[in-house]
């Protein structure tokens, strides 16, 4: 009671601290940072007008999502800021640096493979997942790793860079071969690696069509002088650049590299969707799933902002969606565009850029009042400005045509990544339900709410125990498990066990009235089944169904025993039924294992030399220092214990004892 009293007078205090800093705020731009009562930053925010936008975290109400951030809430800081890229950059930065548990954070969980050439001075070509600022040239991403390693394969053949990591002291065979300039042995102008490098990068940049056409006019050349092995060569580099370049899908008319953003929110979660246009093709598309918490087109900037912070690989266009789009009508319109109708868009849509009657990143009149006031809502073309500013990069956000189409065909694919989460959720928990449902109907029960299965574990006797979990509605409930060391069987009497552990769990069960199961699964057959029903009926007077999973060979679930006497249940080995009992035997099976080796690795720990009276601990451990072992301890002397100051009685008892026991 009295910890009680002391909290909420902490509570009442943390918010009287809060109203007079709330009085306090400034009528300014810039980021706040809510704190719990350790201390910790929790959530960061931004705004274009402090004072409004913090003072309506603890006035009016809230959705529960906001609710569970403001009631762990118990002071704040606030850093004014001069313009709207200053405050999205301090909030990335903000963020990244606390790692809020209330902000919405970049997972790095998935990356994707960019082709990369080096900043050296003899560079390489190489693929990798980690993009950093080493003035290195990036190129991607790329939808797999097969397919990147497939298009450095192609360039490593067409143009001679390097190929070893450390440079060796003589040519090797990529020299021979005519892929490598052998650097290593011979002087390379810096200006043959400059050609080299353009030519990679129009390569990847959309100019592999001139590459062709250059490799067909040479293989060309080469057939006419009968240089059939070098013109099959080309002819094969030909053949590569068709299979790698042109199996992605054709989404726009230029060649354009895009990052495509869209996003959806239900259930106080968000899924933000990036599909990858490189060259103007679709070659990837990345979905992040998350909770969030404080108000949604703001927290999509700030995902934006943080994907974007630390990534030099960045495209030539960002399309950005505002902060509601129609997702489901304009996916369906984008699909049904004939190619002809999508190039006329996209015309029309550049074309109304360049007029001024779409608002995007520069010629928004609204870019001040990006950051919003009151509830902290956010002008999506203000944003848009405030990021291209930062990152150097056209960031759009479309108001129609044909990229207003593809950020559509974005939020759409959010919105159905979102609903198959929970739909996958919904649909395990009902399969699970329906199949514990069904499993007492098999059994011939009207209700099977809660299960508690037992396992046995001993190894020839040795400390055996038993362990016990129990499933609620076809899921494990862990907090219910149990554990017991077997204290009334010696050696390895599977029955008797059953028993010892049937008769604890139900004289508790009775003793203080907790739940009781409507169906207890013992690890057996007939014997254990017999064993924990003469238990139940004869000594407590409980008549609760029992039923035994009989393991094959292999040591899995291979049939159900149900009954008195028991008798085999068919139930087809595909059923989820099946799967269910499956999962409870080998959970309660590794619940039991893992006891058992906790008591047996402590057990080992207790050395035969506790059974010889006069050694206790001290001595124990001192005897096994000096020694190493107890072999040693057996083949020393009587001599080699006085240094010991153990006697030469005590040591004589020590060697029999050891050496009996040997025998």
């Amino acid at each position: 009671m009295e910890d009680f009293a002391k909290k909420l007078q902490e509570q009442e205090k943390a918010m009287e601290n809060i109203r007079n800093k709330l009085a306090l705020l400034p009528d300014l731009p810039g980021c706040y940072l809510m704190k719990n009562g350790e201390g910790t930053i929790i959530y960061v925010g931004k705004a274009k007008v402090l004072k409004n936008r913090v003072r309506s975290y603890f006035t009016g109400s809230h959705d529960g999502k906001t609710q569970r951030l403001v009631s762990e809430i118990r002071d704040f800081e606030y850093i004014v800021t001069g313009s709207n890229m200053e405050a999205l950059i301090l909030e990335c930065n903000l963020i990244k640096t606390h790692q809020p548990r209330y902000n919405v954070l970049l997972k790095d969980d998935k990356t994707y493979p960019y082709l990369k050439i080096t900043n050296e001075a003899h560079p390489r070509l190489e693929v990798t997942r980690r993009v950093l600022k080493d003035k290195a040239k990036y190129f991607g991403p790329y939808p797999n790793g097969y397919a990147a390693h497939q298009t450095k394969k192609l360039l490593d053949r067409m143009y001679p860079l390097r190929k070893c990591g450390v440079m060796p002291k003589e040519v090797c065979l990529y020299y021979h071969m005519g892929q490598c300039m052998a650097p290593c042995v011979k002087e390379v102008p810096q200006s043959a690696y400059e050609e080299i490098t353009r030519e990679i990068s129009s390569f990847l940049s959309g100019g592999h069509e001139e590459v062709k056409k250059e490799l067909q006019r040479k293989m060309q050349e080469a057939a006419e002088e009968l240089y059939f092995e070098r013109a099959k060569e080309l002819r094969d580099q030909i053949m590569h650049i068709d299979a790698i370049m042109e199996k992605q899908k054709i989404t726009t008319a230029d060649t354009k590299d895009r990052d495509v953003f869209g996003f959806a929110v239900d259930k106080g979660w968000m899924c933000v969707q990036i599909l990858y246009m490189r060259q103007g093709k679709m070659v990837q598309r990345n979905a992040s799933v998350f909770p969030y918490y404080g108000e949604a087109y703001s927290d999509f900037m700030s995902f934006v902002a943080q994907y974007y912070s630390d990534n030099p690989a960045l495209p030539q266009e960002i399309l950005l969606p505002g902060p509601s789009v129609d997702n489901a009508s304009e996916a369906a319109e984008t699909s049904a565009l004939s190619e002809a109708e999508m190039k006329e868009m996209e015309s029309q849509d550049d074309e109304a850029m360049q007029q001024g009657t779409v608002p995007d990143a520069e010629s928004s009149d609204k870019a001040d009042d990006y950051l919003g006031e009151g509830a902290g809502t956010v002008d999506a073309a203000g944003g848009a400005a405030a990021l291209q500013e930062w990152i150097g990069v056209k960031v759009h956000v479309p108001q129609r045509g044909l990229k207003r189409q593809m950020i559509g065909m974005a939020s759409q694919n959010a919105k159905v990544s979102l609903d198959e989460k929970f739909r996958l959720i919904e649909r395990d928990e009902e399969r699970t339900s329906i199949a514990a449902a069904n499993l007492g109907e098999v059994i011939g029960l009207d209700t099977l709410h809660r299960i508690e299965a037992f396992d046995n574990s001993n190894i020839q006797g040795t400390n055996p125990v038993s362990a016990m979990v129990v499933f609620i509605n076809g899921k494990p409930d862990k907090k219910e498990y149990r554990k017991y060391k077997i204290r009334s069987v010696q050696g390895p009497d599977d029955y008797e066990t059953m028993r010892e552990v049937i008769r604890r769990r139900y004289e508790r069960v009775l003793k203080e009235n907790l739940p009781m199961p409507d169906l207890i699964v013992v690890d057996g057959g007939k014997g254990q089944i017999s064993a924990a029903v003469d238990v139940l009926e004869n000594e407590l007077g409980l008549f609760i169904p029992v039923c035994g999973l009989v393991k094959d060979a292999k040591h899995k679930t291979a049939q159900l025993m149900v009954g008195d006497p028991p008798e085999p249940v068919s139930l087809p080995r595909d059923s989820q039924e099946f799967y269910l009992l499956q999962r409870i035997q080998d959970e309660v099976h590794r619940f039991a294992i893992s006891f058992h080796r906790d008591q047996r690795g402590k057990s080992m720990v207790t050395s035969k030399l506790d059974a010889i009276p006069g050694i206790g601990e001290k001595r124990r451990k001192m005897l096994l220092k000096h020694f190493g072992s107890v072999k040693k301890i057996k083949e020393a002397s009587i001599d080699d214990f006085r240094p010991l100051s153990i006697g030469d009685k005590l040591a004589k008892e020590i060697l029999s004892a050891l050496r009996d026991e040997e025998s």
